[in-house]
């Protein structure tokens, strides 16, 4: 079972985009690709790609900012009760595998997919 999924809230513990203004970065994951590894979440890892009038996405052209992903190893998923980030174990409860925080021991919510 993947610990991360698409929608959860996560921390950046490592790396450039760790901090923003003295604060820890969270944000929701936006995707996650299982064989790399890696992760996109919003607002981390900014990057901007200059495209051509009439390609895909942007019929003007010009310059599109988009996230970049980051190695899945240096987010953390947080708690929503306090905030706090906190590793992730999967447990079996009534024959079903669920995540649950290693910290708390309180299940991890469905992510909020849109």
């Amino acid at each position: 079972m993947v610990r991360i999924r698409k929608g959860d809230l996560v921390q950046v513990v490592a790396g450039k985009d760790r901090m923003e203004r003295g604060s820890p970065k969270q944000g929701r994951v936006l995707s996650v690709d299982p064989d790399t590894g890696r992760v996109r979440v919003e607002g981390v890892r900014m990057q901007k790609r200059h495209l051509k009038p009439g390609r895909a996405g942007a019929r003007t052209g010009g310059i599109v900012e988009q996230e970049g992903s980051i190695h899945i190893s240096n987010v953390m998923l947080v708690d929503p009760k306090d905030g706090k980030p906190s590793r992730v174990r999967v447990e079996e409860q009534d024959g079903r595998r669920v995540r649950v925080f290693a910290r708390t021991g309180n299940p991890v919510p469905d992510p909020a997919v849109s």
